[in-house]
């Protein structure tokens, strides 16, 4: 209870701030034209499918718009080191963790994350208004957990068509009006913003194994989820980093773009 107590000061004061600042009303900035090239070479990604990061179904790049970043400089650091986090650990234990791991089973694993993160979707669906979003992840529940397996078998898409809805806190920011405030680039996450850091904070109360694990055991699950989300898309940001002029921008306009686009949902 002193936990949502905090939380809910928290978004209050957030939420004044974010009316009364000016920066959260001009996320967007004009590209130059390394930009507009760059955002070229994202959209040569369209071809990649199945996968959940913000690199996505980026094949209709917008008008020259992009997040504002007055934390480049810092940004970049967080980015090289995330980087070569990559190339140096991630992707050496994914591979290993390849060897041991059929990929139906990592995709059970893959599907039963995703299970058990319902409560932080049906909780934006409703924040939104999104009812039928909520009924559907409600729905998927049901099913997932019976004829799923506990989420191991997304039963309720393969079965019955019936998709999960992409919904967040951040989400739920935007869709009242917050901007994105500045870009952030996090150590061992990756690209985000004020408001979605905000809104991963907000998320973590909504997410119920949060309630029965301590730090250590939490950080193990989330390093766990990672390595095997990882696995299954090894190649992606490797391409990805070969279609673009500068690596650092081109992964910001297309977190930007994608985000944006959950928004407008």
């Amino acid at each position: 209870m002193k936990k949502l107590c905090y939380l809910l000061i928290f978004a209050v004061l957030f939420f004044l701030f974010t009316l009364l600042n000016p920066a959260f009303s001009g996320d967007e900035k004009t590209v130059d034209s390394q930009g507009t090239n760059e955002k070229k070479a994202v959209s040569e990604l369209s071809d990649i499918t199945g996968q959940e990061y913000f690199y996505e179904d980026m094949g209709e790049i917008e008008e020259e718009q992009d997040i504002s970043d007055p934390f480049e400089p810092v940004n970049r650091v967080f980015f090289q080191f995330n980087d070569r986090l990559y190339f140096w650990g991630v992707k050496p234990l994914c591979k290993a963790y390849n060897k041991v791991m059929p990929e139906k089973a990592r995709r059970g694993i893959k599907s039963f994350f995703s299970y058990v993160n319902t409560p932080v979707r049906a909780a934006n669906c409703i924040l939104q208004g999104k009812f039928k979003g909520f009924v559907r992840e409600v729905a998927r529940f049901i099913i997932n957990t019976t004829a799923g397996c506990l989420g191991f078998r997304d039963a309720a898409f393969e079965d019955y068509h019936i998709e999960k809805n992409q919904e967040d806190f951040g989400q739920t920011l935007g869709f009242y009006g917050i901007g994105f405030g500045p870009y952030l680039v996090i150590p061992l996450i990756g690209p985000s913003s004020i408001r979605d850091g905000v809104g991963r904070f907000a998320d973590a109360f909504a997410y119920v194994p949060n309630y029965y694990m301590d730090f250590w055991a939490s950080s193990g699950r989330s390093a766990f989820e990672v390595v095997n989300e990882v696995s299954l898309e090894l190649g992606e940001y490797e391409s990805f980093k070969e279609t673009a002029i500068d690596p650092y921008v081109s992964i910001r306009q297309a977190y930007y773009q994608y985000r944006k686009k959950q928004v407008e949902k």
